[in-house]
């Protein structure tokens, strides 16, 4: 499938919905979802980004910045998964909690603006790799529209480059929480030591990606 049509598919899939809210991490899958949602849909559109203690405030701040480039309504909603006895656990389906708890939050927003369909921003490679987080996704019944169109994460960055998206080569950065090995307790202390110290490898000039192999070596450490 050549990837004009995987567009072409995508801008379809979503022109079906009347009016979507799209869980917006401030990453490169959901800001393409976002955008071509916001082009098909004239405007019948709401970002909606989870403020979590296990997501950096800079994070925060980026999906703030982005969505008011792209000119579109966008509401912070502060998740609770720090209340799960199960998510603190740390278990290897983690994100299965964290998930849930961010979509129940997601739907109730959806309600109240009179919102029918949730998008997220899972793409095809995603179901490969240990996602728990993807069978939170069924459950709740939100939408992956990129999975649907056949794209992947390097059509998801060609797609994105093509429409002047500034974020396009931005790396993938899960939570703060996958930097806590599996089985080892995750507080809050931990997470705002981990929050801090890729601030400060950020500031010495590391990549994402590198500060955060360089933070998970040391709180498995620690």
């Amino acid at each position: 499938m050549l990837l004009q049509d995987k567009r072409l598919s995508l801008e379809s899939t979503i022109r079906k919905l009347d009016s979507v809210l799209v869980a917006f991490s401030g990453g490169i899958d959901s800001t393409l979802v976002l955008a071509v949602a916001n082009k098909v849909l004239k405007g019948r559109v709401l970002a909606v980004t989870a403020k979590s203690d296990s997501v950096p405030e800079r994070e925060l701040h980026a999906a703030q910045q982005l969505t008011y480039a792209l000119g579109i309504k966008h509401k912070i909603v502060k998740t609770e998964e720090m209340l799960s006895p199960n998510y603190l656990k740390n278990p290897v389906n983690r994100c299965y909690y964290c998930k849930s708890e961010l979509y129940a939050k997601l739907l109730i927003v959806s309600s109240q603006y009179k919102i029918t369909n949730v998008l997220n921003g899972i793409n095809l490679d995603d179901l490969g790799d240990h996602r728990p987080g993807i069978t939170a996704a069924k459950e709740a019944g939100i939408i992956s529209p990129l999975v649907e169109s056949r794209l992947n994460k390097q059509d998801v960055r060609k797609l994105a480059c093509d429409m002047g998206l500034s974020n396009w080569k931005k790396p993938a950065l899960a939570c703060l929480s996958s930097r806590i090995p599996y089985g080892q307790p995750v507080t809050a202390k931990k997470l705002s030591m981990i929050d801090e110290a890729e601030e400060f490898f950020l500031a010495e000039g590391f990549r994402k990606s590198e500060c955060a192999t360089t933070v998970i070596w040391h709180v498995s450490n620690y």
